[in-house]
């Protein structure tokens, strides 16, 4: 495993106990790896007015696998590789996108959702995340009422 990965895989892991902690009626993900691609910051922010950090990643999500329930604090865009995702929205609308779409999720509590592989191979994203500095990638959030 490479060291970016390790350490992608070990934050993510740190990130999911901290979200845990702090928000004990999140969902956790199950079967998504993913490899930090490249880093960036930008000293004017463009979506916000402070600093940003610019992360390109792939992710990938196993065949029956979902990432939890869970929201950005910056804009998401997203273009699936392979597979087909099926993402619920905060609302519990069903959102699918298969192999050449692409998505962006907005910034902000408000827009929860999750990303499920329902398929039988595995889902493949290229995402770039685009976050308030020193923000992680996801933050864990609780299924809404209409997912209950």
């Amino acid at each position: 495993m490479s060291r970016v990965r390790r350490s992608f895989v070990g934050a993510t892991s740190e990130l999911l106990l901290v979200g845990m902690a702090a928000v004990v009626s999140a969902t956790p993900g199950t079967g998504v790896s993913g490899t930090i691609l490249a880093k960036g910051t930008s000293p004017n922010g463009i979506v916000v007015s402070s600093r940003e950090k610019t992360d390109v990643a792939v992710l990938e999500i196993a065949p029956g696998g979902s990432t939890g329930w869970h929201y950005h604090d910056g804009q998401v865009i997203a273009v699936v590789k392979s597979g087909t995702l099926t993402r619920t929205l905060h609302d519990c609308s069903p959102e699918v996108t298969s192999s050449g779409g692409s998505f962006v999720e907005p910034a902000g509590r408000q827009h929860t959702h999750i990303g499920r592989n329902v398929g039988t191979e595995p889902v493949v994203l290229l995402v770039t995340y685009v976050l308030p500095a020193g923000q992680p990638l996801s933050q864990d959030a609780p299924q809404p009422q209409c997912a209950l």
